[in-house]
C-alpha cells in the first residue's frame, strides 16, 4: 500500500536499532538500513528536555555521510526516557541499569521519540510522547531481568516488549510502538506527506 503511495522512493533507515527495523518493516514498505552517520549526540544547554529527541533525530539526519539523491527519503530517530526530570539514556553498566529500573519502579515516566524525515525536497520532524507506569519491581526481578536480557543498548534500561514489560508495566497512555522506539502510526501518515 505505502510502496504505491511512495511512488518508487527509496527509503533509508538511519538507525542500527533492530526494533526500529522491525517496526518499519511492519509498515510493509521496502527500505535499506544505512547507519553511516557522523553526529555527536550532545544537545545545547538551552534546549528543553522534551526537545532533545527531535534535536538528536535532526542531527543524525544532517550527519548522514553523503547528500541524498532525488528519489531518497532518510528516516532518523532518537528515543529518550524521562523520569522526574532525569534523562535516562543507555545504562553505563549493570549498577546503572539497576539504578534506573529501581527509579522507574512504582513510578510513571515519559518515553519521547523524535523522528526526522528528509528528502532533497522537504523535511518533516516530530516528537511523540507516551506515558508508561511500572508497578512495584522487586530487587530480585530487576536483577533477573538485567542479567538475562542485558538491556545495555536500551534507553531507560528496558525493552517494553521483553519480560520486564510483561510483568512490570501497569499502564501505557499513548503509542506502545513509540515505547519500542518508533511511533509507526504517525510515521506512516508523515511518509505519505513526503510525496
Amino acid at each position: 500500500m505505502l510502496n504505491k503511495i511512495l511512488k518508487g522512493k527509496t527509503i533509508i533507515l538511519g538507525s542500527a536499532s533492530p526494533r526500529r527495523k522491525e517496526l518499519l518493516a511492519g509498515l510493509g514498505i521496502d527500505f535499506t538500513v544505512d547507519t553511516n552517520i557522523n553526529f555527536e549526540e550532545v544537545a545545547p544547554e538551552e534546549l528543553l528536555l522534551q526537545e532533545y529527541p527531535e534535536y538528536m533525530a535532526n542531527g543524525k539526519s544532517y550527519g548522514f555521510y553523503r547528500e541524498l539523491l532525488d528519489d531518497e527519503i532518510l528516516i532518523t530517530a532518537d528515543t529518550m526516557v524521562l523520569c522526574s526530570d532525569e534523562i535516562m539514556g543507555k545504562p553505563a553498566d549493570r549498577d546503572d541499569a539497576i539504578r534506573m529500573l529501581s527509579k522507574l519502579s512504582d513510578n510513571t515516566h515519559k518515553v519521547l521519540t523524535g523522528v526526522c524525515l528528509r528528502s532533497t525536497e522537504r523535511e518533516l520532524s516530530f516528537t511523540v510522547t507516551t506515558d508508561v507506569t511500572f508497578g512495584k519491581l522487586g530487587q530480585d526481578e530487576i536483577e533477573h531481568y538485567i542479567d538475562k536480557y542485558r538491556p545495555y543498548d536500551k534507553a531507560g534500561s528496558y525493552g517494553v516488549q521483553e519480560w520486564i514489560g510483561f510483568v512490570g508495566i501497569k499502564s501505557i497512555h499513548g503509542s506502545y510502538f513509540n515505547v519500542m522506539g518508533l511511533p509507526v502510526h504517525i510515521l506512516y501518515n508523515k511518509l505519505k506527506e513526503m510525496v
